[in-house]
C-alpha cells in the first residue's frame, strides 16, 4: 500500500500533484510520502503489539535525517551499521537505549563512539569482534550489552547478493561458536552477553524462511538456557519483502501470525529491524526524458537519472515499475518496439528498466516506483554526476530534505598537489 495515486491521469503523492513538486524542485528528484512511511510502521507495530517489541528502523535503507527523525518521533528505535549512521542518530537525538548496532567490521573508533553514547547493544558477528568490543569496553571501564548474531543457515529465496543467513555468507556465527561464547562469558568480563540476533536477508516475500530461522533460533536459546545462560533479548532482524512488480509478499499481520506463536513462551524482549518494508514503496525517483533514440531493434528513452542515482537495476537486475508522470501526454504506446529506459552514464549497465512498453515523449517526466529503499542511500558521484535532491511530502506540503549537489560539492574534499 502506498499513497502515490493517479487522478485524471496525473500522479499525486499524499494528495499533492507530483507535477507541481517537479516544477518547484526540478529533476532528477526523490519524492517520499510521509503517510506511507508512517502507515507501514504502524502496521508492523500493531501486528506484533502482543509482545511490545522495540522496532528499530534500519537506517541503511534510507538514511535521510528527516526520515529518521519522522520514525524516531513516532516511537521507533534505530538499527545502525556504521559510525556515520551513529552520527546521524545523534544528530536527530535518538535515545541511545533505542539503538542497536550491527555490521561485520566495526572498528575500535566506531565501537568506542557507540559505547560512549550508551547504545542499547551491539549485534556481534564473530568471536574476534567479541574480543574487540570487550577490549574497548575495558579501556573505557564500561560494561556493554551484546547480542550474538546467529547464522541459522536458512535459504531465504531472494537475490544472492542480499541473502545473509546462509553458512557461506559473511554474517553471524554458527551455533557452536554462539554456544561457546555464552558458556565462556567469564572470558569477557566487560560484556553482558544476553541476546541472540538473526537476520536472514532482504526482500523476502514468503514466511517459510523466517519460520525456519526462528525455529532454529528457539532451539538454540532452549539449549543455552538449559546450560544456565541468561538470554533477555531476541532480535529477529528485518527483510520483509515489498511489491516492486507482481510480487505478493506477506503482510505484516501474516508475518506476525506465523512468528508470534513461536515466541510467546520464550520470555524475551523482542526487537525488529524493518527498513525496506517501511520506506520501499514510500518513495519514487522522478526523472525527465532528455532524448528518445530509435535504434534498429528497440527504442532507448534516455533520461536525466542514471545508475548512480538508483543502482538497484544495474546491481541486482532489480525491477522497478516505470510510468509517465502524466499518463495523458504519451504518444508511443502503439509502437511495437520495446523500450529501454537508460541514463547518460558511460556503462551499458546504466539502465532503470529494460524492454518496457512506455508511452512518453521527449521533455516529459517519468516516475520510477518503489525507490524509497536503497535508492538515494546507495547513490554515488560516478561520472562526476551530482547527487539529486530529496523531498518529503507531509500534510500536502513538499519539504526539501536534501539539497541538490553543485559542482563545488564534488571537489570539496579533494586536494590538488
Amino acid at each position: 500500500m502506498d499513497y502515490f495515486l493517479y487522478k485524471k491521469g496525473k500522479l499525486y503523492c499524499d494528495g499533492l500533484a507530483v507535477e507541481k513538486i517537479v516544477k518547484d524542485f526540478s529533476t532528477p528528484l526523490y519524492v517520499y510520502s510521509s503517510r506511507t512511511i508512517l502507515e507501514h510502521f504502524v502496521k508492523i507495530k500493531k501486528a506484533f503489539a502482543k509482545l511490545k517489541p522495540l522496532i528499530c528502523y534500519s537506517v541503511k535503507a534510507n538514511s535521510n535525517l528527516s526520515i529518521m527523525k519522522l520514525m524516531v518521533e513516532n516511537g521507533a528505535g534505530l538499527d545502525i551499521v556504521s559510525g556515520g549512521e551513529l552520527f546521524r542518530a545523534k544528530k536527530i537525538k535518538c535515545k541511545p537505549e533505542k539503538i542497536v548496532y550491527a555490521s561485520v567490521g566495526k572498528t575500535d573508533q566506531e565501537i568506542k563512539q557507540a559505547i560512549l553514547y550508551g547504545i542499547l547493544m551491539f549485534n556481534v558477528e564473530s568471536l574476534a569482534e567479541l574480543n574487540r568490543i570487550n577490549s574497548v569496553a575495558k579501556s573505557l571501564r564500561k560494561k556493554v550489552t551484546v547480542a550474538l548474531r546467529f547464522n541459522p543457515d536458512v535459504e531465504a529465496n531472494t537475490h544472492s547478493y542480499i541473502t545473509t543467513g546462509k553458512k557461506e555468507n559473511k554474517f553471524g556465527m554458527d551455533s557452536e561458536s554462539v554456544s561457546w561464547a555464552f558458556l565462556n562469558k567469564s572470558s569477557f568480563p566487560n560484556l553482558s552477553i544476553c541476546g541472540i540476533h538473526i537476520h536472514i536477508g532482504s526482500q523476502i516475500t514468503e514466511g517459510a524462511p523466517f519460520v525456519s530461522a526462528v525455529k532454529k533460533t528457539k532451539q538454540l536459546i532452549t539449549s543455552l538456557r538449559a546450560n544456565k545462560s541468561e538470554i533477555n533479548y531476541l532480535n529477529i532482524g528485518g527483510g520483509l519483502g515489498i511489491v516492486y512488480n507482481d510480487e505478493k509478499p506477506q503482510t505484516a499481520k501474516e508475518f506476525a501470525d506465523l512468528i508470534l506463536p513461536l515466541l510467546e513462551d520464550l520470555k524475551v524482549r523482542l526487537i525488529l529491524e524493518p527498513g525496506r518494508f517501511i520506506v520501499g514503496n514510500a518513495g519514487i525517483l522522478v526523472t525527465s526524458v532528455t532524448y528518445i533514440k530509435e535504434a534498429l531493434t528497440k527504442r532507448f528513452v534516455i533520461v536525466d537519472a542514471a545508475m548512480n542515482d538508483l543502482a538497484r537495476p544495474s546491481l541486482y537486475g532489480a525491477y522497478h515499475k516505470i510510468l509517465p508522470l502524466n499518463k495523458s501526454l504519451g504518444t508511443l504506446e502503439n509502437n511495437e518496439k520495446k523500450t529501454d529506459i537508460v541514463g547518460p552514464v558511460c556503462e551499458s549497465g546504466d539502465f532503470l528498466g529494460k524492454d518496457r512498453q512506455l508511452s512518453v515523449k521527449q521533455g516529459e517526466n517519468i516516475s520510477v516506483f518503489g525507490a524509497g529503499a536503497y535508492g538515494f542511500s546507495m547513490s554515488s558521484n560516478y561520472n562526476s554526476r551530482l547527487r539529486v535532491a530529496e523531498v518529503l511530502v507531509k500534510n500536502r506540503k513538499a519539504y526539501l530534505i536534501r539539497k541538490r549537489e553543485n559542482y563545488s560539492d564534488l571537489v570539496r574534499n579533494e586536494v590538488i598537489i
